[in-house]
């Protein structure tokens, strides 16, 4: 198994918590009252994560645009509730106090500080409780200072992030942190192998980091992290297991964007990266790590059928390829892996959004690189998995003439369906899952 592909979640408190609370509701909710919109102005689907360019631009302003009325702290709070079943049980309980299949669980309870915090400095800070692993976490975190300006006689936006997990800051929903699918079941099958920057530094890492917007069109960003301490970790509640992997030196994230929108349409296309350095089981070995590069192509394209009305027909496509190279001189001394590995990662993804309130969304996913069953831990020591995800989500509520003003919730359904999995392509199709979810959000 790849102990680099490190997993993060969130979890945990009764609905019923959210439903009481008054206020307009977003993915974020208390974004929605510090603006005054409601959620189809931001978010595809009248939800979040998925993004408008609204809501892309209130992110790159420093989540600090308002109504220019008086608000108080921006406070939200959400619930995840689900259930999962497989298509075969899992040969154990699929996590401590779950049954082996067919599970109802509290996925999720996250409290958010988002919005406004100085004139021009705000923040999305997440703290969640993990209902699966009966854990409290500081989740992703986002603080920004952004400022607005001309360079050669076009607009300017620049600004500064201090975050904990790389793509947490990006404006598209092609990268990992905020890609298809938005949530996902902790109790089902997954497959073992992942890119690094596909998830495995997620809250683990704090870094720094400046961006530009110039014309509504060149987006470019660096960031610079480095891992955190066991110490740290368990004071944020992030829980190192043993032999978990740690990170040495500096990890630089790099991120190089182009947009424009033509008529009713929209695209971007992209690159990002790290590169990092890991102590494998956090044993170090002097003179040896393993060094991981991670290089991704993206691209976005929207097309609104009536860009004047926020509840509009949309459709939003999403595509994005990672490559990443690795060479595993620490991993070759202490497991026998093999010095050099290449993994690649493929994701595409469409959705159709009917009047803000019904999209359904399909993806297409592909992981393959080198064997190594040293490195993987597979049956046949291959990385390789594919398959679709199909999901389909209904929201009542979030648009300018919802006669529930003061709660949002997102009903849906997702299969899971898969080609191949950890190299294997017979019985593959026992890891298949079926997700359904509620997603409630309300803000203080």
């Amino acid at each position: 198994m790849s102990s680099h592909a490190l997993a993060w979640s969130s979890a945990c408190v009764p609905l019923a918590l959210l439903l009481l609370r008054p206020g307009v509701a977003l993915a974020v909710p208390s974004f929605a009252e510090q603006t005054g919109q409601p959620c189809a102005a931001c978010h595809v689907g009248a939800f979040g994560p998925q993004l408008k360019q609204y809501g892309r631009d209130f992110k790159l302003n420093g989540y600090v645009s308002n109504d220019g009325k008086p608000h108080g702290l921006p406070l939200a709070v959400s619930t995840q509730v689900s259930f999962t079943h497989t298509d075969a049980a899992q040969p154990g309980p699929a996590a401590p106090h779950f049954a082996a299949n067919d599970n109802f669980a509290i996925d999720q309870t996250s409290l958010y500080y988002a919005g406004r915090i100085a004139p021009r400095v705000g923040g999305f800070v997440q703290i969640t409780y993990d209902g699966i692993a009966h854990q409290l976490h500081i989740d992703n975190t986002d603080i920004r200072y952004a400022r607005d300006r001309e360079l050669f006689g076009e607009d300017l936006v620049y600004g500064f992030t201090v975050n904990n997990n790389p793509t947490v800051t990006d404006l598209w929903n092609s990268t990992p942190v905020w890609g298809f699918p938005y949530n996902s079941s902790a109790l089902a099958p997954t497959p073992l192998a992942a890119a690094l920057i596909d998830g495995g530094l997620g809250e683990r890492v704090a870094g720094v980091g400046g961006y530009t917007m110039w014309n509504n069109l060149v987006y470019f960003e660096v960031d610079l992290y480095r891992g955190l301490g066991y110490d740290v970790l368990n004071s944020t509640g992030i829980v190192p297991v043993a032999n978990t992997d740690k990170t040495t030196g500096a990890i630089p994230y790099w991120r190089l964007a182009l947009q424009r929108e033509f008529g009713r349409s929209y695209l971007q296309v992209g690159t990002y990266g790290l590169s990092a350095s890991v102590l494998p089981g956090g044993v170090d070995i002097p003179g040896r790590v393993d060094r991981f590069t991670d290089t991704a192509l993206d691209a976005n394209y929207q097309f609104t059928a009536n860009p004047k009305i926020v509840t509009s027909d949309m459709i939003s496509a999403h595509a994005t390829f990672i490559h990443e190279d690795a060479s595993l001189r620490a991993s070759e001394i202490i497991g026998g892996a093999r010095l050099s590995h290449g993994l690649n990662t493929l994701r595409a993804d469409v959705s159709y959004s009917l009047g803000a309130t019904v999209t359904p969304s399909i993806q297409y996913f592909r992981t393959s690189g080198t064997n190594d069953a040293a490195y993987w831990g597979t049956p046949n020591g291959s990385p390789n998995s594919s398959g679709i995800i199909t999901e389909i989500a209904y929201v009542p509520w979030g648009k300018p003439d919802s006669l529930i003003s003061w709660g949002n919730v997102r009903f849906a359904a997702q299969y899971v369906s898969y080609f191949r999995f950890d190299g294997a392509s017979n019985n593959a199709s026992a890891n298949n899952a079926l997700y359904v979810t509620v997603w409630a959000a309300a803000h203080f």
